[in-house]
C-alpha cells in the first residue's frame, strides 16, 4: 500500500505540492491524474525516494521514504517518465544489472532475467544495445527493470508512451493481472481511455492540491459529468474556484 499524508514541496517560489494526501491500496489500480504543472511528477518523484517532501510524509508498506529510504525502494517498482536505460548494455543486462542492485541471489538471477522478458516479449531485442531503440522497446526494458525483482507496488507514469496498438493491449493486460494478483498499482496517464479502462480509484491534483479523490463513478457523481475528460477538466474548475 502506498500512503501520502499532507505532502508540500517547494523549488524557491513556486509551491509545486500543497498538501496533497491520497491512498493507493494492494488489489487495486489508482490514477494520479493532472494537468502539466500540477504537481503530479513531484508527487511521483517524493514516492521514488528521489525528492523530500518540506512536510508531510509518505510510506511504501508503512516504510517512511525519508526515515526508511531502502526498505521503501526494496518494495516499489518504479517506471518514470523517460526510460534512463544504460544505452551500452544489451536490454538483458540492463534488467539483469538493476535485478542485482535489487539484491536478486545469483542462483535466480538468469531464471528471472528470462521470465520478465519472456512476459515482456521483447526476446526479439533482449540481447541488442538498448541505444538506438525505439520509444517503445526503451518503455518495454524499463517496465522489465521495474518489475524483475517482483515488488509488491507498482508506480507507472505515462507507460503506454511509444506503445504500439499491440503493445498497449500486452501492457493492459500485464496490469490487470498485477491488481489481481493483489498488488497496488498507482497509475499515470493523460489518456483518459486507459485511465477509464484500468483504474479503481482517481486522485486528480491541480495547482499543487488534490481537486478530488474518489473512484471513478464517484468521480462523475460529484462533478455532474458522465464522461471522464469532462469530469476531469470540471475538477480542476473546482479547485480553480471557477
Amino acid at each position: 500500500m502506498i500512503r501520502v499524508d499532507g505532502i508540500h514541496k517547494s523549488f524557491g517560489k513556486v509551491r509545486a505540492v500543497r498538501g496533497v494526501s491520497f491512498d493507493a491500496p494492494d488489489g487495486k489500480i489508482t490514477g494520479l491524474l493532472g494537468p502539466n504543472g500540477a504537481g503530479k511528477s513531484t508527487t511521483l518523484r517524493v514516492l521514488y525516494t528521489v525528492l523530500k517532501p518540506d512536510q508531510g510524509s509518505a510510506s511504501i508498506d508503512g516504510a517512511d521514504v525519508v526515515k526508511d529510504n531502502l526498505i521503501a525502494r526494496q518494495r516499489i517498482g518504479a517506471l518514470p517518465h523517460g526510460a534512463g536505460l544504460y544505452p551500452h548494455l544489451s536490454a538483458r543486462e540492463n534488467i539483469a544489472y538493476y535485478a542485482k542492485l535489487c539484491s536478486i541471489d545469483k542462483a535466480e538471477l538468469d531464471d528471472r532475467t528470462d521470465n520478465i522478458i519472456r512476459l515482456l516479449e521483447i526476446e526479439d531485442f533482449a540481447d541488442r544495445r538498448t541505444k538506438g531503440f525505439s520509444q517503445g522497446q526503451r518503455t518495454k526494458v524499463a517496465l522489465a527493470r521495474a518489475l524483475v525483482h517482483d515488488p509488491q507496488n507498482i508506480i507507472l507514469d505515462e507507460p503506454s508512451n511509444g506503445l504500439d496498438v499491440m503493445a498497449t493491449r500486452s501492457l493492459r493486460e500485464l496490469i490487470l493481472k498485477l491488481k489481481s494478483s493483489g498488488r497496488c498499482v498507482l497509475f499515470s496517464s493523460h489518456v483518459m481511455q486507459e485511465v477509464a479502462a484500468l483504474c479503481d480509484d482517481i486522485c486528480i491534483i491541480a495547482n499543487g492540491q488534490v481537486a478530488i479523490d474518489d473512484s471513478i463513478d464517484g468521480i462523475r457523481e460529484r462533478t455532474g459529468r458522465d464522461d471522464l475528460e469532462d469530469a476531469f477538466v470540471q475538477a480542476i474548475h473546482m479547485v480553480n474556484g471557477e
